[in-house]
């Protein structure tokens, strides 16, 4: 449920309504835009009387919420949240690319792929220190020291990092990384998720493979629901019948979830295609579809990449992307 306040309403008004809500057992979100406070109501609405609250002076209208996401719903908050992320903002109008390598293979080469991808742009490193694997004899990333070498690069760089986190025991670990990356295949364990809504870092949260949007997005409620706001979405290709590429990338997702909520939606085009030549085109399609982000995955030597070097471009290929997507930025800011 949420209350629309009037413009007029004075800041007293609006504590003391939000302190009657509080003393029924909800909880309470404040969301104040330039024209209009919005109070959503979060818990048991059934006790609450609609015609009370909505005859009080200072109301001008109450809705309830039919979605099973409150509190990532745009109704809850109508304005874009931006997530700041060592003073860069995501989302909100903000464009951002994200780059690195599926996984952290050794010092040198995280450290080679990072200075790449900042020279062409790139605004924070991507890199896999603990890599979860279908097959149990697969790479399975160089976890502590995969995070250890991505600090290097980051205090060389100035680039912020972002990794994968597979379960509640490794936090510790995750003290300086600057954004915790929740995988497709984690984006249902909600114990993670919990723990991670009591971590105030920014969660860069992917859909999972085989889930609906409305799951999505409760994931990400499991987060917020523990106080923790700073979450990123990010599309990476859903399951189909589709066996030509690996993953369906589902562009449709960026206005739908524009529509419903107030996070930052980014794309990963690497895994949602899986075929490095089809990259660069569906880059530039998510720019175009309304994304607040990108993720890519950028090797130095994709032919013998120790993860996912069929879906990775060069630094070479890199540099050129971003040149591509800053004018496809420019044409869709015309129009």
């Amino acid at each position: 449920m949420i209350a629309v306040i009037r413009h007029e309403a004075s800041k007293q008004q609006v504590e003391n309504l939000v302190s009657w809500f509080q003393a029924r057992g909800l909880k309470t979100h404040v969301s104040e835009g330039e024209i209009q406070t919005i109070i959503g109501l979060i818990g048991d609405t059934s006790q609450v009387d609609v015609n009370l609250v909505e005859g009080l002076e200072i109301v001008e209208s109450v809705k309830r919420i039919t979605e099973p996401f409150k509190s990532v719903n745009r109704k809850f908050h109508p304005a874009d949240t931006v997530v700041d992320v060592g003073g860069m903002k995501l989302g909100g109008g903000h464009f951002h690319v994200i780059a690195g390598p599926c996984s952290v293979e050794s010092h040198d080469q995280i450290l080679d792929v990072a200075e790449s991808v900042k020279a062409s742009g790139a605004s924070i490193l991507r890199g896999g220190a603990f890599k979860p694997r279908t097959s149990p004899y697969d790479f399975q990333g160089l976890r502590a020291e995969g995070i250890e070498f991505l600090l290097e690069a980051k205090a060389k760089t100035g680039l912020p990092i972002v990794t994968e986190i597979m379960s509640v025991a490794h936090l510790p670990l995750f003290e300086q990384v600057d954004v915790i990356q929740v995988g497709a295949r984690n984006m249902q364990n909600f114990e993670l998720l919990k723990e991670l809504g009591r971590v105030k870092k920014p969660i860069l949260l992917k859909r999972g493979f085989m889930n609906t949007l409305t799951e999505f997005l409760m994931s990400a409620e499991y987060i917020m629901a523990e106080g923790n706001p700073n979450i990123i979405l990010c599309e990476r290709g859903i399951r189909t019948f589709e066996t030509y590429t690996r993953n369906t990338l589902d562009l449709s997702a960026v206005p739908v979830l524009r529509e419903l909520t107030h996070l930052p939606v980014f794309i990963d085009p690497s895994h949602g295609i899986g075929v490095s030549r089809y990259v660069k085109p569906m880059a530039l399609a998510s720019v175009a579809s309304g994304a607040d982000g990108l993720i890519i995955e950028v090797h130095n030597d994709p032919p013998n990449a120790m993860c996912d070097g069929a879906q990775s471009i060069t630094p070479e290929q890199f540099a050129d992307l971003a040149e591509k997507i800053r004018r496809i930025r420019e044409v869709v800011a015309s129009l």
